[in-house]
């Protein structure tokens, strides 16, 4: 068992070893609790200030580790701040390679600015002419002003069991969302039942905080690596099929639940989330497979593998998340005409 195998079966596993170490996690679990607590009074007493920024600023983040769907949503509402005539940019703290990548990939000619220094990166995106910054991973950066929090919670990893870091994923209590703009519980393949139970868990820790519900749902197949023709396959084409799907991701069950549902039988390659494939590993990875085996990825592992995949190999597919609102129709889009209006400058050839 890997580390990252130890770690998902101490935060959701039900057996008895879980149960015990999350037991003897919960002195750390307070501590880190306390931390959490301390930080956040000081905050909203205003004893730790927040920086001004030259253009206004929304957070889009989550209250766990990783998993949410960050990644998709930001670069959703990037581009629907585009259609509004808003140049936005994107703004990163650089933790994976691969997130900036993917962003550039899903909106061309949005500035992407990486930089651990929030308050920066923002300086930086107004010089390039963005009107608004959207911070991808950001609701515990309070250092930095901002006009909206909207706040992730994935239905697929909910067990109603919030725990803190180290005895469970949880930055924050779930009572943090009070301080969201809007809440936005994400699924890829969680049952009806699991969304009604969290979004029940969140009216009760925040019940004046709107919510919605949005499905990720899968893609068509793109070709990795390949030219401006984009060569692609329907989903359906997965069905009956075996599919190979190498993964480094932060939820890796909830996307083979995805495969498996449009009727393919998934054979994996889990590596560990934000994964830095190396050229050696790559060829090794991808001529162990049958020429005739259909390799399937994340696009956030295609932009990492595709440079990398050798040219004999089977080809390598990716699919994208598609962003769905299932619940709470226009809330959403409500946000965005009002960061739309709040933005301090507009671009009319953005995009």
């Amino acid at each position: 068992m890997d580390s990252r195998d130890f770690v998902d079966r101490v935060w959701y596993g039900h057996d008895a070893m879980a149960s015990t170490l999350r037991t003897v996690l919960v002195p750390a679990e307070r501590m880190f609790g306390a931390i959490v607590g301390a930080r956040d009074i000081l905050y909203d007493a205003g004893w730790l200030p927040a920086a001004e920024t030259p253009i206004p600023a929304v957070s889009i983040g989550n209250l766990t580790v990783g998993g949410t769907g960050k990644t998709p949503i930001a670069a959703w509402i990037a581009s629907e701040l585009v259609k509004r005539g808003v140049l936005p940019a994107v703004v990163l703290r650089g933790y994976g390679a691969d997130e900036p990548l993917v962003h550039e990939m899903l909106n061309p000619g949005i500035p992407v600015i990486v930089n651990p220094d929030r308050a920066a990166a923002i300086v930086e995106a107004a010089r390039v002419g963005a009107g608004i910054a959207v911070l991808d991973d950001a609701f515990q950066h309070r250092r930095v002003q901002r006009i909206a929090d909207l706040v992730l919670v994935s239905a697929d990893r909910w067990t109603g069991d919030v725990r803190l870091l180290p005895a469970g994923p949880w930055r924050e209590p779930l009572e943090a969302v009070r301080r969201a703009t809007l809440v936005v519980v994400t699924r890829k393949a969680a049952t009806d039942a699991t969304v009604d139970s969290l979004h029940a868990a969140l009216s009760a820790a925040a019940h004046a905080v709107p919510r919605v519900s949005v499905r990720l749902a899968l893609g068509d197949l793109v070709r990795a690596g390949a030219t401006a023709s984009r060569e692609m396959q329907p989903l359906r084409s997965i069905s009956g099929r075996v599919v190979q799907a190498v993964l480094s991701i932060a939820d890796p069950q909830a996307f083979v639940k995805q495969l498996e549902e449009q009727g393919a039988i998934v054979s994996t390659r889990v590596f560990p989330d934000h994964y830095a494939f190396t050229a050696a590993e790559t060829e090794s990875l991808a001529t162990g497979f049958r020429p005739d085996d259909l390799v399937v990825c994340t696009l956030k592992d295609a932009v990492k593998l595709a440079p990398l995949w050798p040219r004999l190999a089977p080809p390598l597919w990716y699919v994208s998340q598609q962003v769905m609102v299932e619940r709470g129709v226009g809330g959403l889009e409500r946000v965005v005409d009002d960061l739309a209006r709040l933005s301090s400058r507009t671009s009319p050839t953005a995009g």
